[in-house]
């Protein structure tokens, strides 16, 4: 659904996260638009004034003050392109003439946390007693609505739920930026500017055609709004008007929250009536170069490699398609992931995003925690140690593309080679002990 997504969702596992109460609706479908819900309040959270962590050339101070500076001329430039989406030159002064560019987003944009979480401390997050219970509650108090919409678009309602549950535990968190601002910034200034031009366009449509009033079109730094985080150009290709009164409102009318974001999940892949996936156990003997996304297997040709259920039953649907995923290799659980499991990852492509959505759909349905336990054990190394990693494996001969602290198929098929001649479990989990064994040779 959106690339830059995974970074607001790290960003609200890593802090804490205040919400506020809802903005004042300061506008209206057609009336002037009052400058503060465009623009916003003025951000006490100044730009660092530094160079971008990632290096890149638009990331430098420099780059950055140079790109502020064009920041009108920018938006002009954008003008014919809002034009060809049918927006009027009056209405196109009306909504960006407020605006300036809010710099601060720059050092977001470029963050590298130096410490991350490990996959089950997200799950503890994202799924706990407080969080399944509020979203039982959910589904209870909008019952008429989820079956309207699960006969209506096929979708299972508990995926939905759960979409909403941790994209802002149910409306809790969200972000306390105007979009529009926004996405201006990021269009005008920094590294993905040809990404956000596309989501800021967007934006000005929303505000155009009055789907959501400005002073409601609130979000985080990267632009993605409502319980359910929709990007402006995800809005307008999935967006619904499920309760028919005129506008698409995925803000504040329920019915068009709910069937929007299953109106997406159908979009992008989901099959009705199918599961995300399985929790499995995983021999110690097996090839773990089997456990990739991109390398998919029958269900029954997985229990031929000795995959099976924790509680010892036949894997439902033996001819169904899944790839196996690891996330803490051979010492943590295993799961074989289907086709709607893919879906969740085309709304937010990050793999502990989506095992934590089809988690707690379970959990909404009945289902309990996890049968299998989680290295807690285990420390997670932090940026800084990856990328020595990456730079030992390289040192030894290994294949790793470019080190950058980011543990990619490379380096967990070098990882894996180093276990195999070491002698360990070639699982390709980079553990502490991997990186102290690599340091002493």
């Amino acid at each position: 659904m959106r690339t830059i997504r995974p970074l607001f969702l790290a960003t609200t596992l890593l802090v804490t996260v205040c919400g506020g109460a809802p903005a004042q609706d300061l506008g209206d479908r057609t009336g002037a638009i009052p400058a503060a819900a465009l623009s916003g309040p003025p951000d006490a959270r100044d730009w660092s004034g530094e160079d971008g962590a990632s290096g890149h050339p638009l990331m430098t101070a420099a780059a950055i003050r140079q790109a502020a500076a064009d920041f009108p001329g920018c938006l002009e430039r954008l003008w014919p392109q809002a034009s060809r989406r049918g927006l009027s030159r009056a209405a196109f002064e009306r909504l960006t003439a407020p605006l300036s560019p809010d710099l601060r987003i720059m050092d977001l944009l470029d963050s590298q946390p130096e410490f991350t979480k490990a996959v089950w401390d997200y799950l503890d997050v994202l799924v706990n007693e407080t969080r399944i219970a509020k979203g039982r509650a959910m589904l209870e108090k909008y019952r008429a609505t989820f079956e309207a919409v699960e006969r209506a678009y096929g979708v299972d309602r508990f995926t939905i739920a759960a979409i909403w549950g941790v994209e802002t535990n149910y409306g809790a968190i969200g972000g306390d930026r105007p979009v529009l601002r926004a996405t201006a910034t990021l269009a005008c200034v920094g590294r993905r500017q040809r990404y956000f031009s596309d989501e800021f366009l967007a934006a000005l449509d929303i505000l155009n055609r009055g789907d959501v009033p400005a002073g409601r079109l609130i979000g985080s730094w990267a632009g993605a709004f409502g319980p359910t985080q929709f990007m402006p150009t995800a809005f307008k290709r999935y967006a619904v008007d499920f309760d028919n009164d005129g506008r698409r409102d995925v803000i504040d009318s329920m019915p068009d929250l709910i069937a929007s974001t299953a109106n997406n999940l159908k979009k992008i892949g989901w099959a009705s009536g199918q599961t995300w996936g399985y929790e499995v156990v995983i021999p110690a003997n097996f090839d773990f170069r089997l456990a990739d996304q991109h390398r998919s297997m029958t269900v029954a040709e997985w229990e031929r490699h000795g995959i099976g259920r924790p509680d010892g039953k036949p894997l439902p649907h033996p001819g169904n398609s899944a790839f196996l995923l690891v996330p803490a290799g051979v010492q943590g659980p295993g799961f074989l992931m289907l086709p709607n499991f893919k879906a969740i990852m085309r709304y937010n492509p990050a793999e502990a995003y989506a095992l934590a959505i089809g988690h707690l759909a379970d959990r909404l349905r009945g289902a309990g925690p996890f049968a299998q336990s989680w290295p807690r054990y285990e420390r997670v190394l932090t940026r800084a140690e990856r990328l020595e990693l990456q730079q030992l494996l390289e040192r030894h001969g290994f294949e790793v593309g470019e080190p950058d602290g980011r543990l990619g198929l490379k380096t967990r098929d070098a990882l894996r080679d180093f276990q195999s001649r070491i002698g360990h479990v070639p699982d390709g989990f980079a553990s502490a002990d991997v990186l102290e064994r690599l340091r002493r040779r």
